[in-house]
């Protein structure tokens, strides 16, 4: 056979593997370009298939390790090619898609597979914050591998696929992915997948330079009306432009809910506290802002929760929005006290703007306690305490903690109404496309990680 021939049978052998086709999937059609297709690995063809293409337009990085190949294990060869992706990825300013599917390390390199994954490893954290990075998780991915995956910005898992540090003993489902807070979504098979990767990186800046995406047309109003009685992820698609709000991580930190959408046409992050917040949803909402800011996404709290449950997550989670320097709105739809209106929605935070609806309650403590601390007096001699002390509460909550007195007090810039919460928002976004801050010099900030 022809060299002609030969390069032609090795295309459509290709065609037919996994890797070939989850790229198809994902990259609009005709748009793929393979690097380093010639690389060779033990003989035969490298076990990853990278290059560039497009989707929606926009140019987009992706890995795909080919399970077809030796089961897709890594190897100095493949290890090599991502590398090189990574750093064009960093030349080019676009966003980096990995597509894992491995049944681990190609042992027989020994020392030389070792020093290649090191430095894969390594590119890929410090390629962290330059470029958004997508991690699409489709069959194994364990080890080292898990480490790369799991330090992407967003985690798509297929329903089958693993994803686990550990070789044995650990569930390695993407169930158990979402409850650790590694994955943030869940896809029934490739295809739903691939659509999953789509629409994230079309919310998603290119780089960190970059502002975040803004579409030709303004987006059409949500259906969702937003009342006093609305909560949490109804006030985020209230919010958001009809049918945008991409919820992520659900399953994991459920005292917030936290995703991407369009704000009148513009991406934005949206995040929702309630009730007490724990842990888990402090150490999900940190991850999320830090996301945000990376790439100077508009950071929306709304905000109606009474208390934190850990010091240690609350603190991550209070320094994460005080660095973030990406547009800040809050909306306290409900309860924001103390060191939770400080730390999410107030000056502590950072806000830019901090909005409240007309029954809100805003004071340094709760309102049960600061009645009863403040108070006292007005229960002495009550015939029934108890119904005497929940009347106490309410009006302190209407009369101390009321909105009105803590806009008087300049800890708001409005008071409003929750139909009007989608058009006040959006207002002040448009406002704040321009926001610029330059921060003290300093490597880093030093998070209670």
């Amino acid at each position: 056979m022809s060299n002609a021939e030969l390069l032609q049978a090795s295309r459509d052998a290709a065609k037919d593997t996994g890797a070939y086709r989850r790229i198809r999937l994902l990259l609009d059609e005709g748009t793929f370009h393979e690097i380093d297709a010639y690389v060779r690995s033990n003989g035969g063809p490298a076990e990853a298939v990278t290059g560039f293409g497009t989707v929606d337009g926009c140019p987009v990085y992706v890995f795909a390790q080919n399970s077809s190949v030796d089961g897709g294990a890594m190897s100095k060869a493949q290890a090599g090619k991502i590398r090189k992706l990574y750093e064009l990825a960093v030349k080019n300013g676009a966003p980096v898609v990995g597509i894992y599917d491995s049944v681990g390390a190609r042992l027989a390199e020994g020392a030389d597979m070792m020093a290649a994954y090191g430095e894969v490893l390594r590119s890929s954290n410090l390629l962290s914050g330059v470029v958004p990075q997508i991690a699409w998780v489709a069959g194994p991915c364990i080890g080292t591998a898990a480490l790369m995956a799991a330090g992407a910005d967003l985690v798509v898992m297929t329903k089958d696929a693993e994803l686990t540090a550990d070789t044995a003993g650990e569930d390695a489902s993407p169930e158990a992915a979402v409850k650790a807070g590694v994955c943030q979504l869940i896809a029934e098979n490739d295809e739903e997948a691939a659509q999953a990767v789509r629409r994230l990186v079309s919310y998603l800046p290119s780089n960190n330079l970059e502002g975040a995406p803004v579409t030709d047309v303004l987006g059409l109003a949500s259906q969702v009306s937003l009342t006093e009685e609305s909560a949490g992820k109804t006030v985020l698609e209230g919010l958001a432009d009809e049918n945008s709000f991409l919820a992520l991580g659900e399953g994991f930190g459920c005292g917030v809910t936290v995703g991407l959408a369009q704000v009148a046409g513009s991406t934005a992050g949206l995040l929702a506290y309630e009730g007490v917040i724990g842990a888990d949803a402090c150490a999900k909402a940190a991850r999320f802002v830090r996301f945000c800011d990376c790439f100077s996404i508009p950071v929306v709290s709304v905000v109606n929760a009474e208390k934190f449950a850990s010091l240690r997550e609350a603190s991550k989670l209070s320094s994460a929005y005080a660095e973030a320097t990406a547009p800040k709105v809050a909306v306290i739809t409900g309860e924001a006290y103390g060191p939770v209106y400080l730390a999410l929605a107030g000056r502590g935070a950072g806000a830019d703007v901090t909005l409240a609806w007309v029954d809100a309650a805003v004071s340094p403590l709760s309102a049960s306690t600061s009645a009863i601390f403040e108070w006292s007096g007005k229960l002495a001699g009550a015939s029934d305490p108890v119904a005497e002390r929940k009347k106490l509460i309410e009006e302190y909550k209407k009369t101390e903690a009321s909105p009105l007195a803590a806009a008087a007090n300049g800890l708001l810039e409005d008071v409003i109404r929750p139909e009007e919460t989608r058009a006040s928002v959006a207002a002040y976004l448009e406002m704040l496309a321009g926001k610029r801050v330059t921060g003290l010099p300093k490597k880093h900030t030093n998070l209670p990680l």
